[in-house]
């Protein structure tokens, strides 16, 4: 009874322990990429015994000690011997047999992950976006309130790396001209690790009804805009606004990478906008030029998402517009073409708001108060707020002018080449 028991052990252990074995196989294989076959593995091992000629043999080690017959013992051996290859060799084969169901097993389910894994991640793209489509201001705000509350600000976070640019043809269009293509290249050469993207009047059509869908007022603004100058004046504002990042002019040639833009001593979660100066002249007849003594330039702006500058903006332009078409005066005049767009949607509307925030304590967080003297002949970058204003040169060297320095200075950031694209046809 005791000899039965014992064997009973034995064999549960046996059968253990090469479980054991074929799991830390299994194991191995799957974690592995460069683990031999299975049965390559299974070959090479030669020290497996069979379970039941351990039994056997433990059992006939008892009827020889108790028999004392040393030829039997020999005889039962040699006898054994023969079952344990072919019995071995059927065990090992249908060991190898589950080890491969195993491993197709485990391959399967592994491939049902990653299959299940993709489709969630779908999923969640498309609940973000319905959220986002669902996300509505409350009807009674006013333009300003659902202009913040879709698009909030933060200045601690970075700045978004975009490249924003727009023209009226689209890069396959011979129209588009080698220059603005030179300069369309090199904003991608020079800052590898933005999005760039460059959009036609077709595309920025469709971006600013599918952002500012429940904004219907600045959609309908954009559309009754008279002219494509006027568009693309407001689109900037309207991109920046919503995504941030750097909008650039097509006629403008970048001549260092954008985080040059940054003095080391300012650390970048100070600063929500990056401008220059447009203009500062010396002479007294400005007016006829200008629509400002001292004007911000607006072909090239970098700015985090939200900023109240850009808002202000937008409601600005968008009220404008509707009052123009309620009033029978949405045209835009051949005659001083230029200080008409300047005041609706270019530089001279652009440099009044920027003053505006700046001398608005509650946003700027500025108690005295700024005026054009505080930039006047500026030849190193400063921080109004946070507002990194740039000298003339950084955004137009090489004018010989208004304290523009040469295109080789330190702070020559962008070339302009003023091109007046609202005469293009």
């Amino acid at each position: 009874m005791a000899s039965l028991f014992r064997s009973h052990n034995i064999r549960k252990t046996a059968l253990l322990s090469i479980g054991i074995f074929f799991l830390m196989i299994l194991i191995f294989k799957v974690s592995s990429d460069t683990t031999p076959d299975l049965a390559d593995l299974l070959n090479q091992a030669g020290s497996v015994v069979d379970p039941n000629e351990e039994l056997r043999k433990n059992t006939n080690g008892n009827n020889n000690d108790n028999s004392g017959s040393s030829d039997g013992n020999s005889g039962a051996s040699n006898h054994h011997l023969g079952g344990l290859s072919f019995t071995g060799n059927r065990k090992q084969n249908e060991e190898l047999e589950l080890a491969k169901k195993l491993n197709e097993l485990t391959e399967k389910l592994l491939d049902d992950q990653e299959v299940r894994l993709k489709k969630l991640e779908k999923d969640r793209l498309q609940l973000e976006k319905q959220l986002n489509e669902l996300r509505r201001p409350h009807q009674d705000a006013t333009l300003r309130e659902r202009l913040a509350y879709m698009f909030p600000y933060d200045q601690d976070r970075k700045f978004p790396a975009y490249i924003w640019q727009s023209w009226k043809y689209g890069l396959n269009d011979e129209r588009f001209g080698p220059k603005y293509k030179k300069g369309e290249e090199q904003w991608a050469v020079k800052n590898p690790g933005f999005v760039h993207e460059l959009f036609n009047d077709d595309t920025s059509n469709a971006i600013v009804h599918y952002v500012y869908m429940n904004i219907p007022e600045v959609v309908r603004a954009y559309e009754l805009m008279p002219h494509v100058i006027l568009k693309m004046d407001f689109f900037r504002y309207l991109m920046l606004f919503a995504k941030g990042g750097v909008y650039a002019d097509v006629d403008t040639l970048p001549l260092q990478p954008i985080p040059n833009w940054i003095p080391e001593n300012v650390e970048p979660s100070e600063i929500g906008m990056i401008i220059a100066i447009q203009s500062d002249p010396n002479s007294q007849d400005w007016r006829e030029h200008y629509a400002k003594r001292l004007q911000f330039g607006n072909w090239v702006i970098q700015a985090k998402p939200g900023h109240p500058i850009l808002r202000e903006m937008i409601a600005t332009v968008t009220e404008e517009t509707l009052k123009k078409e309620n009033d029978g005066t949405l045209v835009l005049p051949e005659l001083n073409m230029e200080m008409n767009i300047m005041n609706w949607t270019g530089t001279g509307l652009w440099t009044e708001v920027i003053f505006k925030y700046f001398n608005d304590y509650v946003l700027s967080g500025i108690f005295s108060k700024v005026t054009w003297k505080d930039f006047t002949k500026l030849d190193v970058p400063k921080l109004v707020s946070d507002v990194l204003v740039l000298p003339i040169t950084c955004f137009s060297p090489g004018l010989g002018e208004m304290g523009s320095q040469s295109e080789e200075h330190p702070l020559a950031f962008v070339k302009h080449y003023f091109e007046k694209l609202y005469r293009q046809p």
